[in-house]
């Protein structure tokens, strides 16, 4: 067998050194998750475990519950339905606000969520989207896109109507800031807890574990349910043309955003549980703003949709 002179050997090293990744290599590359750049998201599940150190009480359980209703709130009723489909009107202050329950959940700003869920409905179940478990696994679409660094980009093209407000745009950038917040906040008022009223046999460890720790990794898993188990298990009332489903239990889970398939007929819809039947307690909260007047021109599905539903 004839030996490759140097020459040649040097200048097909070379050459394959300077030829560009394959297509499927880069989607290799661009799926990887990325644990170094998401510490603070690891940190969160397992600081869970202090739970087997401090224990938890009546008190921390109660507080933990309300912590993570609240945000969930922030989620449903804020990121999802105000700030990614604008299917209610309110005020910029009490927009704020929904932006930081939102924030307090610990997953990234309103633009940047708002931006991918734009994108995600763009593009639904395929190979463009950002969580189709039908194309990249049931991991991919629960929570391994959350981990992975081409998607730490918020994509602010998504979202004209956002950016221009400051004060979100100062949430999207420092969005870690509300979650240590509200962390401190907690581990302050379980210490001060523990030496002025004693008989709640609490401390500043537990109500951190119970009330942020844990409450948050529940809602993490809750909200990326309904990317994953969303788009696998469940009925399709709807043809959307896309791996939507509709479930109570999920529904029941994550205050009303089980009712999937609904939304993705009509995204425009606040409410998710188009009929009386289908529990959606986001709805109900919105309902109450409403009457309160923090929001108004509430949009629902129209009548060809629910008469649609109706025949199926």
């Amino acid at each position: 067998m004839k030996e490759m002179a140097p020459d040649n050997l040097a200048t097909t090293t070379l050459t394959a050194s300077l030829v560009p990744p394959n297509e499927k290599h880069i989607a290799e590359v661009q799926q990887r998750t990325d644990w170094n750049t998401n510490l603070p998201f690891l940190g969160i599940h397992i600081g869970c475990f202090l739970i087997l150190w401090t224990g938890i009480d009546l008190f921390s359980a109660g507080l933990g519950l309300i912590t993570l209703l609240v945000r969930m709130f922030g989620l449903t009723g804020g990121y999802h339905r105000y700030f990614c489909h604008r299917s209610f009107k309110t005020t910029r202050l009490f927009q704020f606000v929904l932006a930081v329950l939102g924030a307090a959940a610990a997953q990234k700003g309103p633009l940047w969520w708002a931006g991918h869920h734009r994108h995600h409905h763009r593009h639904s179940d395929t190979a463009s989207d950002v969580h189709p478990p039908g194309v990249k696994g049931f991991y991919w679409a629960h929570f391994g896109w959350v981990i992975c660094p081409a998607n730490v980009r918020t994509r602010t093209e998504l979202v004209p109507d956002l950016v221009r407000f400051p004060e979100l745009r100062w949430l999207d950038r420092h969005h870690y800031a509300i979650p240590a917040c509200l962390a401190a906040g907690l581990f302050i008022l379980g210490s001060w807890l523990e030496a002025t009223v004693p008989y709640l046999a609490t401390s500043g460890w537990e109500l951190l574990a119970v009330g942020f720790f844990l409450s948050t990794t529940l809602l993490y898993h809750v909200t990326f349910a309904v990317n994953s188990i969303g788009h696998t298990v469940g009925q399709q009332r709807y043809d959307t043309r896309d791996a939507s489903r509709n479930g109570l239990l999920l529904a029941l889970i994550t205050a009303g955003e089980g009712w999937h398939n609904n939304h993705h007929r009509y995204p425009a819809s606040e409410r998710q549980g188009f009929y009386w039947w289908e529990v959606d307690s986001t709805h109900y909260v919105i309902v109450v703003l409403s009457w309160l007047g923090l929001v108004w021109d509430v949009q629902g599905p129209s009548n060809h949709v629910l008469k649609e539903g109706l025949e199926k």
